[in-house]
């Protein structure tokens, strides 16, 4: 499944949603809006073991990078939440 298919995958699952999440930008709607546990705990954890090298503070960095990492692996798995992220977050 190609990133287009699961941002329009995603499109519809946000359109379903009651909150106005910005899914496309930020990490936190994205887990949200997949039913993930999207505090920062969990979000760490989650960087960690996909192998995010830097501070593993929350930072911009760290989420734009965890954001970009969640969307490959919905992409790798035909769109599906793979297990390991169900089981990170």
């Amino acid at each position: 499944m190609s990133v287009d298919d699961v941002n329009a995958m995603i499109e519809k699952l946000a359109a379903g949603d009651h909150e106005d999440l910005n899914w496309k930008e930020s990490i936190v709607d994205l887990m949200k809006l997949l039913k993930l546990d999207s505090g920062f705990g969990a979000r760490k954890q989650l960087a960690q073991e996909l192998g995010y090298t830097g501070p593993l503070n929350g930072s911009a960095e760290m989420n734009t990078w965890l954001h970009q990492q969640v969307m490959t692996k919905l992409a790798e798995s035909g769109g599906m939440v793979p297990e390991s992220l169900k089981k990170s977050a």
